[in-house]
């Protein structure tokens, strides 16, 4: 697998546990904290209703579908137009499922209300886990965001929720001259983070690690809030007030520790939202979600 594109930086020392409590009740913690489903019983009406949005937006929008940026099946994006483009920037959306589930069709309404403030949408598609690695996916990614910039000669805002928060957090940190040097230093001059992944090592003590396969070593390379930190650009991690106490941290520290590193931080709780319902108004164009997005892509 190429591995141009990723920053990397060495261990730094060894994963250290709570003093209080055994290993194997830690890991029982982490499989708690980073079960949204159990969590959110209802989830599977939810997700249904993503879907049935998705494809009513779909049915309505500008739109080109299934425009290929790689060899796989799934290397692909749906573009969302509007019908006059405000802004200065194009937003990647990049859909969460663990990297393990779910594809673009579920999400085409997340363009909806910012296509309205005239800001253009791609929602991309990847391979799964166990199919490919973690590292593989962001990877996948990349090419993503610089086929768009070869296509359309605009910034990317990175916007994504769970996996894809650490997929965007990722994609701000890339230093885009190893990835292609005929491509922009700041191809990913911001990036909007819901409810995202930015460390992945306690995921290996959980048993979403069937599928993802991660080594300790593995996991921290694939984890952004142990990259170099993107100075100077924009970083937004927006979490649901209600979500596990390992999510309202994930996303805690990597504003925290990329902002000592010279990023422009920006963390917010959504009150009474969980995993799930953290995404109910970006579709709104009103919402301050969106125009929120919408100002860090230019509209």
């Amino acid at each position: 697998m190429t591995q141009s594109g990723r920053n990397r930086i060495a261990l730094r020392g060894r994963v250290r546990h709570r003093n209080d409590i055994s290993r194997d009740d830690m890991a029982q913690d982490y499989e708690t904290e980073y079960n949204n489903r159990a969590r959110v019983p209802e989830h599977p009406a939810l997700i249904a209703g993503w879907q049935a949005d998705a494809a009513a937006y779909r049915s309505e929008a500008v739109c080109e579908l299934g425009v290929s940026y790689g060899e796989s099946p799934r290397q692909y994006y749906d573009l969302f137009k509007p019908e006059a483009v405000q802004g200065n920037a194009i937003v990647l959306f990049i859909h969460g499922g663990y990297w393990q589930a779910l594809d673009p069709s579920f999400f085409s309404h997340m363009a909806r209300g910012l296509n309205r403030r005239g800001v253009p949408v791609a929602i991309a598609g990847y391979d799964l886990c166990p199919q490919v690695e973690v590292g593989h996916i962001v990877w996948e990614m990349q090419q993503a965001a610089a086929a768009l910039w070869r296509h359309y000669r605009l910034p990317v805002v990175a916007a994504g929720h769970s996996a894809g928060g650490q997929l965007s957090a990722c994609l701000l940190a890339t230093d885009w001259k190893n990835v292609d040097s005929d491509l922009p230093e700041h191809l990913v001059h911001a990036a909007y983070g819901i409810s995202g992944l930015y460390n992945l090592k306690p995921l290996t003590e959980t048993s979403l690690n069937r599928a993802l396969g991660l080594t300790m070593e593995e996991a921290e390379r694939e984890s952004p809030l142990f990259w170099p930190a993107p100075s100077g650009l924009l970083m937004d991690a927006v979490v649901g007030g209600a979500e596990s106490d390992e999510y309202l941290k994930q996303s805690r520290r990597i504003t925290d520790v990329w902002d000592l590193g010279g990023v422009r931080t920006r963390y917010e709780e959504i009150d009474g939202a969980n995993h799930f319902t953290v995404l109910a108004t970006l579709p709104d164009p009103e919402s301050a979600m969106c125009r929120r997005l919408a100002e860090l892509a230019g509209a």
